[in-house]
């Protein structure tokens, strides 16, 4: 067990910001040699749970520091958040090997496929229900590097992050398969898999880019004032940090831009109050619009007629130059304990609120909506935690040309916004599409439909960005059917794994 937990947390050195993804297929590996060598399903679950706490324990570091901007409790109850974050989500990986070793345990090569088919599984699972915490899936390790897409990134592509993940998995399998058994062709199947899938990923990206309407006017300006999580929402310092947006934003030109804000880039509920929005439209040029995030009230009347606040969302809204509001996204993934309390009774109790500041819980959204900007192409907003969530970004009813992902990552230390931007670029890579970050800290950062960075402002720094706007791919085999394109991919693991069983000896 102390082997499995090492491992665990040697295996996170492989996400941002420290990219060392070797070491992470080499701890799978050792989680797999360490499973196949137990004799009871409760110890096959349990040497994947303890993996799972070293890996959630130094892969999550980041959200102990978010603890520091809640004045209700003090900053080393982060470290405890993070380890109970930990003791669930290390179900998850406890699950799979579980699963793994109750069907595949008689045959090396049947229990690494079917280990990869109960990762994609369980790592779906863990994006899905009760707290749906997507963060930092496998695959991220493949664009943990910023200057690089990662020989097996294309293949997301084809089956997705959670698809990406399954063949990581493969991969470990076959280097546990080469100081094990040395079984050449169950190991040319193992890395063969994923190379077949990576190259067909590659294959899938269309060699024609296509750009939004009026291609001509396609000029962006990405902007981080390197605000501080810590004076963001002080009074005392709302002219210092408006003024900070003004410098980054520069002046209008001749050409019309498109500028991205990050998120709640302003304190005021610009809906309601003009005087705010025509303070910001004044920065504009005439034929400008920006992309801007903020907070919208939610307003109900009594049965006497009196208006009262119940709730918030939290928005991305576009304006343009006269201040008017073209359009509103309102964000439909909320973070626990952030931007809503659940349990109130209980977490105010012991003397817990939500790490945002404000007495409203906010609102979910309906969900992914495309917005159009006009002379700029259409918009598909994801604010924040949102972009992590594979399959779950576009409308793919009404698809934009490009993604905007206003973001704050000032509380999550120096891990948490390395770890942000590689999921986003994934994002890019599945959907076909560019993605644009804002964040007031950084990181910042335009992404093509490829999932490489064209530019980005580094973290803690203040700047602007000033790029043409990416052109979309057309939809990958992903962009159309999802995530059930990994689901059936674990199927397909598990058929070939129950075939394998099947042989005679």
């Amino acid at each position: 067990m102390l082997i499995a937990l090492g491992a665990g947390a040697l295996s996170a050195t492989g996400f941002a910001p420290l990219g060392l993804w070797p070491m992470t297929l080499a701890a799978f590996a050792v989680l797999i040699a360490l499973t196949l060598n137990v004799a009871r399903m409760r110890t096959a679950f349990a040497t994947g749970y303890v993996f799972g706490l070293g890996h959630f324990i130094v892969g999550l570091n980041w959200m102990a520091g978010s603890f520091a901007y809640q004045s209700a409790m003090p900053a080393w109850l982060g470290w405890v958040a993070v380890i109970i974050a930990a003791l669930y989500l290390s179900l998850f990986p406890g699950l799979a090997t579980a699963l793994a070793w109750r069907i595949g345990k008689a045959m090396p090569v049947t229990f690494v496929l079917l280990f990869a088919a109960t990762w994609i599984a369980t790592e779906f699972l863990r994006a899905s229900i009760l707290f749906d915490f997507a963060w930092n899936p496998l695959a991220a390790i493949t664009v943990s590097t910023l200057g690089s897409e990662g020989l097996l990134a294309p293949s997301v592509r084809i089956v997705g992050t959670y698809g990406l993940s399954g063949l990581l998995i493969l991969l470990a399998g076959a280097i546990f398969l080469i100081f094990h058994e040395r079984r050449w062709p169950a190991l040319a199947m193992l890395v063969g898999i994923p190379l077949v899938l990576s190259i067909a990923g590659w294959w899938n990206l269309p060699l024609t880019l296509t750009a939004p309407a009026d291609a001509n006017r396609q000029m962006i300006q990405v902007i981080q004032p390197n605000i501080d999580q810590a004076v963001k929402w002080d009074p005392a310092f709302a002219q210092d940090n408006f003024e900070r947006l003004a410098a980054t934003t520069g002046e209008p030109s001749d050409e019309p831009r498109l500028i991205f804000w990050p998120e709640a880039a302003v304190p005021e509920f610009i809906e309601d109050d003009p005087v705010a929005r025509l303070r910001i439209a004044s920065l504009l040029g005439e034929d400008d619009i920006l992309l801007l995030g903020a907070t919208k009230l939610i307003v109900e009347t009594d049965e006497d007629g009196r208006r009262r606040a119940v709730g918030a969302r939290n928005s991305l809204y576009a304006m343009d130059g006269d201040g008017e509001i073209l359009a509103r996204y309102d964000k439909a993934n909320l973070v626990h304990f952030g931007e809503y309390l659940p349990l109130r009774g209980f977490f105010e109790a012991v003397g817990m609120s939500r790490l945002a500041p404000g007495d409203l819980d906010f609102w979910p959204g309906p969900g992914p909506a495309t917005l159009d900007l006009p002379g700029f192409g259409r918009v598909g907003g994801q604010i924040c935690y949102e972009i992590i969530f594979s399959g779950q970004v576009v409308d793919r009813d009404d698809r934009p040309d490009f993604l905007f992902n206003p973001s704050n990552d000032a509380w999550f230390g120096a891990w948490g916004p390395p770890q942000h931007l590689a999921q986003a670029r994934l994002r890019a890579v599945e959907e076909g599409l560019p993605v644009i970050r804002s964040t007031p800290t950084g990181i910042s950062a335009v992404i093509d439909a490829r999932g490489y960075v064209v530019d980005h402002i580094p973290y803690q720094e203040a700047g602007m960005i000033s790029s043409a706007l990416p052109a979309a791919a057309s939809p990958t085999v992903f962009a159309r059917y999802g995530n059930l394109i990994p689901l059936l991919f674990a199927l397909l693991l598990c058929g070939l794994a129950f075939a394998l069983m099947r042989r005679p000896r």
